[in-house]
């Protein structure tokens, strides 16, 4: 297990010098923070305490923790320490249910990401594992024309969102499963032609305590139990999470490890970044999510005009590197495609798509996304029709078929389209 630095080195009793501040107490597992206790002259059982208040308890107020003692508490405030989990600032509301989140760290640069949950999922999650594999065909609805802010949308300093509750003040029985959309940079260098995330452009990295603390700000706000909902987690908002691949691998160790999430239930999404493949092939299988490859073009020639990472790393790169996959039992790798209205819509695109996913060897699905459009691309939605005959085209062929669900365009929510849009 790779080993996280030690936050503050502690010098004396911390009295008549200026406060250190360093990177937040949130993102270090239960082995750093014993060592930084250690390091502080406490006793090593110390790291164990706070990983239970920032992981189980969910505390993000250090004088909140009240394991420690009051006067270790004020000391270590005054030495610059800070739990620093990110928080909700943001949010828009879907017709559909669906939330979107800007959501920001402690970090000081004052740069959001943007996080979606999605009541009872989008059917990504279809065909895998203990999941009932269910297919649906989906009317499309018309893209957002007027984001508008819900009330009480701001959280500041410590003070965050109620979390909404259902009739008995509990997670609502009825919903019983949902997906949530995790981000992995600010921005994204990919630069996928039909994407608004790649308007933005790259700005830099999340750490894993701001890819691990979007999750659980969101769980809070719904009041999400670990262990005990069936949440899906979805490593494919902002950013490509294979050129993060250490700080995203970190994140997910902490949500394994210290929050108690399972990593079957976590799919990372990758545009085809080739040595990221073959690196996640060699994680244990105790903390490798799921796999799915953005694949979203029949051959290079059209795939190189829509994602230009396809012109270091062609189609035949990607699925050998996917082939070095050791799969759990019942685990298929996932395949998305973006339907483009005209562009990679047609039966023969399906027929070729089929040939390609077979040459993986492996147990494999695709899931098809009908393009969410966005203002400034030049791209259209497919027709309901031109989706129906694409998945019976791939069905025909044997190829395990499922459409993803379109939630939240009306907020700009959908695949494709976060780019932190906070007006119509």
């Amino acid at each position: 297990m790779q080993k996280s630095r030690p936050l503050v080195s502690f010098v004396g009793s911390g009295q008549n010098r200026n406060p250190l501040i360093g990177q937040p107490l949130f993102g270090m597992d239960t082995e750093a923070l014993t060592a930084c206790m250690i390091k502080a002259g406490e006793p090593r059982w110390r790291g164990r305490q706070l990983a239970e208040a920032l992981y189980h308890q969910r505390i993000t107020d250090l004088d909140a923790i009240t394991t420690l003692p009051k006067q270790l508490r004020q000391r270590f405030t005054a030495e610059g320490w800070q739990i620093g989990r990110p928080a909700i600032v943001q949010l828009f509301q879907s017709t559909d249910g669906t939330e979107r989140y800007l959501i920001q760290s402690r970090s000081g640069d004052q740069l959001s990401v943007e996080t979606v949950w999605m009541p009872e999922g989008d059917d990504s999650e279809s065909g895998d594992l203990s999941d009932a594999a269910t297919s649906e065909s989906s009317e499309f609805p018309s893209p957002a024309s007027n984001i508008r802010e819900t009330p009480s949308t701001f959280a500041c300093g410590s003070r965050q969102l109620a979390p909404q509750q259902g009739a008995e003040g509990d997670w609502p029985h009825h919903r019983h499963r949902a997906t949530l959309c995790i981000s992995s940079q600010v921005g994204c260098a990919v630069n996928c032609q039909f994407c608004l995330t790649a308007k933005l452009g790259f700005q830099r990295n999340l750490s894993a305590g701001e890819i691990a603390g979007q999750v659980l700000a969101v769980f809070d706000r719904h009041g999400v139990v670990a262990g005990r909902d069936r949440v899906n987690l979805v490593f494919m908002g902002m950013g490509e999470p294979f050129l993060n691949y250490d700080n995203f691998m970190a994140a997910v160790r902490l949500l394994v490890r210290e929050v108690g999430l399972s990593p079957q239930r976590m799919t990372v999404s990758t545009s085809g970044i080739v040595p990221g493949i073959e690196h996640f092939a060699q994680e244990p299988h105790e903390l490798r999510p799921r796999l799915a490859i953005s694949l979203n073009a029949p051959n290079d020639v059209i795939r190189g005009k829509l994602m230009p990472i396809n012109r270091k790393w062609p189609i035949t790169a990607l699925i050998e590197a996917t082939r070095q996959v050791k799969l759990r039992p019942r685990e298929h790798i996932t395949f998305e495609y973006v339907l483009l209205g005209g562009v990679t819509d047609r039966p023969e695109d399906a027929r070729a798509l089929a040939s390609l996913v077979r040459r993986t060897g492996l147990p494999i699905k695709v899931n098809l996304i009908a393009w969410n459009p966005g203002p400034g691309i030049h791209f259209s939605t497919p027709q309901p029709v031109a989706v129906e005959a694409f998945r019976k085209t791939l069905a025909d062929m044997e190829i395990p078929t499922y459409v993803r669900k379109p939630r939240g365009r009306d907020i700009y929510a959908a695949c494709g389209q976060l780019k932190r849009t906070v007006e119509g």
